[in-house]
């Protein structure tokens, strides 16, 4: 009798989670036919994976079932999850832009965190012989200089290393179209680490099948994967995230910005770090009287606390209200707002000079190349750059059609 009440039991939990989930799911579809499902929120296509098993994850606040993290989620299954591996920003998305982070106990839950931003690239042997399964579950936005592919490929390797199964509960890319300059590996950083584009139009899964596929783990090591699917979902659709995947992404229009606006990081502009709308706003005490729009960037506990100009008043653009939807339907980043801040900053010699401040700094290495930074000193039209870009972005996007999932 036991034996047929417990697995009833536990299906009866499973279906009413998923039901509850069902009332909580995104549908921000272009058709509005269909839900987009994440793979996490598609419980029952991994559970029975989890059963038994010791599982570590790799995950953040993006991380959820529903509207509840998934570590919370999964627990009260009686999943034995014994570490938690934490990208940039932590496990609880409480640490600014670059800051260190410490390996610590979950308060919430105990389980131990070990932080994988700092000192330690990737999980230890030790780390892994402390588990049998990874779960890797993290929201990104599409691009090559934000690290979450970073982690994934340090996950990927530790995982090859070790025999461990790697479980990518996949979720859409909300900068899925592909654009920019593909890596110059010359320049290969922490903010640029694969032969890709600016906006590589891939989502997580889709990423982990490309390092697998082109062989790019050392060694010739290759990463057991197990990917559930996002459904319902292509590239061409836009999708709004239900959660924001970092302090200084906190609202849509930040997350469609941020391939345009983070060119910005590698120059002496502010891309509004220090306010309450990063990454939607530009400008510089040094353009007054250029433009009427004007922020003040101040010290915010968890976001920035020493932003660029802090207690300027800096004169630029407000891009709040500008129609991102363009972006994703043009499939381009935007370049003119980059040459029009370089026409019109006064001291030009000193644009892409941040070595006095605390961006990140080296524009090329976000770009990916020094063509650019030459090009817009130059004078060199949007077309005539983006026609420098070939022939190395269109055989990207051929190499990338060997792996995606979605149309």
């Amino acid at each position: 009798m036991v034996r047929i009440i417990f697995p009833s039991c536990v299906l009866f939990i499973l279906i009413f989670i998923l039901s509850a989930i069902n009332l909580k799911r995104d549908t921000t579809m272009a058709s509005g036919e269909n839900f987009i499902i994440a793979g996490a929120d598609q419980v029952e296509l991994y559970l029975p994976s989890l059963k038994g098993k010791r599982v570590g994850m790799m995950v953040n606040q993006t991380s959820i079932i529903g509207n509840k993290s998934i570590v919370d989620s999964l627990l009260s299954l009686n999943i034995a999850i014994k570490t938690i591996f934490g990208p940039e920003h932590g496990f609880r998305s409480n640490a600014s832009n670059g800051a260190a982070i410490k390996d610590e106990i979950d308060e919430k839950t105990g389980i131990p965190i070990i932080s994988l931003y700092g000192k330690k690239r990737k999980p230890s042997k030790q780390d892994m012989d402390s588990i049998d399964v990874m779960i890797f579950d993290i929201q990104d936005v599409g691009c090559r200089f934000y690290t979450n592919i970073n982690k994934l490929f340090d996950v990927m390797e530790a995982c090859a290393e070790n025999q461990k199964e790697l479980i990518i509960l996949d979720r859409p890319n909300p900068n899925g179209y592909v654009d920019g300059p593909v890596l110059d590996m010359k320049l290969k950083s922490g903010i640029g680490k694969f032969p890709i584009p600016i906006t590589h139009g891939l989502t997580l899964g889709e990423f982990a099948q490309m390092v697998n596929g082109e062989k790019w783990l050392p060694n010739n090591l290759h990463c057991n994967l197990r990917i559930i699917k996002v459904k319902n979902y292509n590239h061409d659709l836009y999708y709004k995230l239900p959660v924001k995947p970092s302090p200084n992404l906190n609202t849509q229009q930040s997350v469609m910005l941020y391939p345009s606006l983070c060119l910005f990081e590698g120059t002496v502009i502010s891309q509004g770090r220090g306010t309450q709308m990063p990454f939607t706003v530009l400008g510089s005490p040094d353009l007054k009287g250029m433009y009427t729009y004007s922020f003040t960037p101040k010290s915010i506990a968890g976001m920035s606390e020493t932003p660029l100009y802090k207690d300027q008043i800096c004169y630029g653009l407000d891009l709040q209200s500008f129609d991102t939807k363009k972006l994703h339907q043009t499939g381009k980043i935007n370049l003119k707002w980059l040459i029009e801040f370089y026409n019109k900053y006064p001291s030009k010699e000193y644009f892409f000079d941040t070595s006095k401040s605390n961006q990140i700094g080296d524009f090329d290495k976000l770009a990916g190349t020094t063509d650019l930074k030459k090009q817009i000193i130059n004078g060199v039209s949007e077309k005539e750059i983006r026609d420098s870009w070939e022939p190395q972005l269109s055989k990207y996007k051929e190499m990338r059609k060997k792996y995606l999932l979605y149309p």
